[in-house]
């Protein structure tokens, strides 16, 4: 889900303990604008608003460094993309800050560029397109919406370079309909992230997206101020956040409703490996 992060930023209460970036590895100053698209006016990025953007929410966002580069750009932060359309791609839109180029690999190894089309910092999503077919699209979930309880996987490239270069998959539940300090954007969810899980898709036990992965909580720095290590305590942009954001960017997606039988897990990931992309950063 690149070594690059947000300044803490002070709430009220506990919650303010969430909001500081994934330790001191990954601490980086101001994060650089967005990457200027084909056609955008000076200092303006396609799909954001020609006015100064709001601040990303400030959470622990999951993105480890990456390896590989050439001469002329070197690889410097990776995450997760999933297919929603033919050649197009979501991620998060902090995965994408600052980069001159992203890649995305294919299941089979091979590598194509990915041009960022848009990205949306307040829900903190990215649309990128490639100029080859990746694999097919995954269905989004139109109703139920999130329940708590749920059973949800989640499916992507953590610590890149670390652990397996193959996808992980997780499993977990939905444990709040809301995000940090009640963001009513995002979902609480227990299934474990890892910087590079960001942009990943949140599925269902029937293998439709309901989430999009976008950060966890800090619980080195909680337990230092509070002596209780916090566990499992992870976000995921809700599934109907990511609808709206693909259809203000003329991507027409046709949502399913909830359906059994439900799958297992493993089912659930074979669905998903043919979708998902390991992306990287490049500058």
């Amino acid at each position: 889900m690149r070594i690059h992060d947000l300044r803490p930023v002070l709430l009220r209460g506990v919650a303010a303990l969430a909001l500081i970036a994934s330790g001191p590895a990954f601490a980086q100053p101001k994060p650089p604008p967005l990457p200027r698209v084909g056609g955008s006016a000076p200092g303006n990025t396609a799909g954001l608003p020609t006015a100064k953007p709001p601040a990303l929410p400030p959470v622990a966002f999951n993105r480890p460094p990456a390896v590989g580069g050439t001469p002329e750009r070197r690889a410097v932060s990776s995450g997760t993309g999933f297919v929603v359309a033919p050649r197009r791609l979501m991620t998060n839109a902090h995965v994408v800050e600052g980069c001159t180029e992203m890649r995305a690999r294919r299941p089979d190894g091979s590598d194509v560029v990915a041009r960022v089309d848009a990205a949306d910092r307040t829900r903190d999503l990215a649309l990128l397109t490639v100029q080859t077919d990746v694999g097919p699209a995954l269905n989004f979930r139109a109703t139920p919406g999130p329940r708590r309880g749920e059973t949800v996987v989640t499916y992507g490239f953590p610590l890149a370079g670390l652990l397996s270069s193959g996808p992980s998959l997780t499993t977990g539940s939905v444990s709040a309909l809301a995000g940090l300090s009640d963001d009513p954007r995002q979902i609480q969810i227990s299934a474990p992230v890892q910087p590079g899980n960001s942009g990943g898709p949140l599925l269902d036990m029937a293998g439709l997206v309901i989430g999009v992965v976008v950060s966890k909580l800090n619980a080195q720095r909680v337990a230092q101020r509070t002596g209780d290590i916090p566990q499992n305590v992870n976000f995921a942009v809700k599934g109907q956040e990511a609808l709206a954001f693909l259809r203000e960017q003329n991507v027409t997606l046709t949502p399913q409703e909830g359906r059994e039988p439900l799958r297992s897990p493993a089912e659930v990931g074979e669905i998903a490996d043919r979708s998902v992309m390991f992306l990287r950063c490049f500058r």
